[in-house]
């Protein structure tokens, strides 16, 4: 807990570059990227693309330290944590949404998925060097420290959806074909209703998309926005306000960094799982 509050005390301390002497103060601005270097396509890297990158290297290391190098026949706490994140990747994610002969190709999949998005979501609320703004420090110019989180951009989240839509398409027809599969979307209806199910029916498997990435978008886009704010309220209102703010921050980041952060990770792979599982296995 003394470290947890060490880094929410940190992070109060870190307002993006010019924000404390600035005139007003909008969280919003956080959201608004600015290459780094330019590419063509559009394929600019920004601080969106750097914590993707680093998200990446650190799921792989916690997936090599914890579950791939052993340090002796009894285990001790790294083994442990890794036995844990395991078995809910296993049993509460897998197991509950997957039909058993499919658990074996996509454990791999969701279990990479809960890993991902949990450290995105973690690393989006320790403060680090990756944002736009700069500061001189005896004569160079340093990024200064900021929370983000890459979740928190809508074409993130929106693209790990995707990935989970096409492979929940992509199975479906491959364990039961074109024609079977796009048949078991068909409710056992009289023929009569079959004109207002079957566009509903279409019509759902794409919601399935856009909830799925919204959910996680809107929740650590609301998170943010929040602790930044408040964290614009201790330097830029009365006094008097200070208190409050503070108070109110540090409630809402250990929120969410306790609570949200995992939970949003285990809802998208749990989902994923049950999207997969429900085109294999239609009544699954």
């Amino acid at each position: 807990m003394r470290r947890a509050l060490a880094l929410v005390a940190a992070v109060f301390l870190v307002l993006p570059g010019t924000a404390a002497a600035a005139d007003e103060f909008d969280p919003a601005h956080e959201w608004e990227l600015k290459p780094w270097v330019e590419l063509p396509l559009g394929m600019d890297i920004n601080k969106v693309v750097a914590y993707l990158f680093l998200g990446t290297a650190l799921s792989i290391l916690i997936g090599i330290v914890l579950m791939r190098v052993k340090t002796g026949k009894d285990p001790d706490r790294k083994q442990a944590l890794g036995e844990m994140i395991y078995e809910v990747a296993q049993v509460q994610v897998a197991e509950q949404g997957l039909p058993t002969k499919a658990i074996g190709r996509w454990f791999p999949y969701v279990a990479s998925l809960l890993v991902f998005i949990w450290v995105l979501n973690m690393i989006g609320f320790i403060p680090l060097p990756l944002s736009d703004e700069k500061v001189e420090i005896g004569g160079i110019e340093l990024p200064t420290l900021a929370i983000f989180a890459a979740t928190s951009t809508l074409s993130v989240t929106l693209a790990l959806a995707f990935m989970t839509w096409v492979f929940t398409h992509v199975e479906g027809i491959r364990e039961h074909g074109v024609a079977g599969y796009f048949k078991s979307w068909i409710p056992d209806v009289p023929k009569v209703l079959l004109p207002l199910i079957v566009p509903l029916e279409i019509l759902g498997q794409f919601m399935r998309l856009i909830s799925l990435s919204v959910r996680l978008y809107a929740n650590m886009l609301a998170g943010h926005l929040l602790i930044l704010t408040f964290i614009g309220l201790i330097f830029l209102t009365s006094w008097y306000v200070f208190p409050i703010s503070v108070v109110a921050g540090t409630a809402f980041y250990l929120f969410e960094v306790v609570i949200v952060v995992s939970i949003q990770a285990y809802i998208f792979a749990a989902l994923s799982a049950i999207y997969i599982g429900s085109a294999i296995e239609p009544d699954h």
